[in-house]
């Protein structure tokens, strides 16, 4: 008769292929079980990675009937994320478990349509997630998220309800304003804006807030690094020099606040031409890769400069959801995991766990 140490020992020999570990010695499988032929357990990942579930079921699978005398296998997969620790000192939000800041030191490298399809990209995979629009003065989200000239409620007059999209939770300072309104507003006054939009908007139980940081380095990107409890950031870039001279200043003031990076995007990283399929760097070649080796960062992947991203992004229906089989789909879900694997893998929050101490008075 097959054994549960039999059964485990077998299990032990498969290897998650995103985090180079075991699912045994990770406790990611729960509630084993052996009777007679058929074995049961539950598989609960720390990160979404619904489009894995196949190759994971059929992989353990074998695995277990490996063992002698088992013939039946039954797998619960599932995924659980947990609330990861920010920088000290800065107020977390209940009802959000991570904040990811996706930054790029400079304007016009494809910030936000990366923000926006990894948002996309970790909801397809299964995680409750909010997409939160920095750019106080460039608000790109509504018409990205098909969600312009919308309005959010507000049932009692001090918060708000975030729209929703494509099953991403949304909120941007361009769903208050009319789209031909400059703001013209100083830092104080933008980044006020942006902690309210953060902590009076009545966000779901989101596993992950996705934050398009303002471009730049400055003064509101600066304070919001510094009063916004991120989990970590994902620096994008393009191959160019000058793009990469201005991603090394946001990873800089990522690292003087204590905010990790949690990879490298490298957009715009090849073109290929829609008739001859001729390929060309036109802003040069693997420039992202060679900086990511340089800081010691994990190079999340390369977006090729595809017409059909901008096209899709403008139509309110980005790569994601408009061609969700696709090759530039892929890419942006794998980045997606990577990150969704590197925040698992950081220290957790237990300021939930500690007991909350009263005095009172005796009487």
């Amino acid at each position: 008769m097959p054994t549960l140490e039999q059964l485990l020992a077998a299990l032990a020999t498969c290897v998650d292929a995103h985090t180079g570990k075991d699912f045994v010695s990770t406790r990611a499988i729960k509630n084993a079980r052996v009777q007679g032929a058929e074995a049961s357990f539950d598989l609960v990942l720390g990160y979404p990675a619904q489009s894995q579930h196949a190759p994971l079921r059929e992989q353990l699978t074998a695995a277990a009937k490996t063992v002698s005398g088992i013939d039946r296998v039954t797998i619960n997969i599932s995924t659980q994320v947990v609330a990861h620790a920010a920088q000290r000192g800065v107020a977390l939000l209940p009802q959000v478990k991570n904040i990811i800041a996706v930054a790029s030191g400079k304007g016009g490298v494809g910030k936000s349509t990366t923000a926006v399809n990894l948002a996309l990209a970790l909801a397809a995979e299964g995680a409750a997630v909010g997409l939160l629009d920095a750019d106080i003065y460039g608000p790109s989200q509504p018409m990205m998220m098909g969600l312009g000239g919308q309005r959010p409620e507000s049932e009692d007059g001090k918060t708000m309800e975030p729209l929703t999209n494509h099953g991403v939770e949304v909120i941007s300072i361009g769903f208050l304003v009319d789209p031909d309104q400059a703001m013209i507003w100083r830092g104080p006054m933008a980044t006020q804006a942006l902690e309210q939009l953060l902590r009076q908007t009545n966000w779901g139980n989101l596993d992950y807030l996705i934050v398009d940081m303002p471009p730049g380095t400055g003064d509101i990107a600066l304070t919001l690094s510094q009063r916004v409890p991120l989990t970590g950031a994902v620096i994008v870039t393009t191959p160019q020099d000058i793009a990469l001279l201005d991603a090394r200043k946001a990873i800089k003031m990522f690292e003087k606040v204590g905010v990790p990076i949690l990879g490298i995007v490298e957009n715009m990283a090849v073109h290929v031409c829609s008739n001859c399929g001729h390929t060309e760097h036109i802003f040069g070649a693997d420039g992202g890769k060679k900086m990511a080796a340089e800081f010691s960062m994990d190079y999340l992947g390369a977006l090729p400069l595809d017409m059909h991203i901008r096209m899709q992004a403008d139509s309110g229906k980005p790569t994601v959801v408009a061609d969700p089989e696709g090759a530039v789909a892929g890419i942006y879900k794998a980045v997606a995991r990577q990150v969704a694997v590197k925040i698992a893998g950081q220290a957790k929050d237990f300021s939930a766990k500690f007991p909350t101490i009263t005095i009172s008075k005796d009487t």
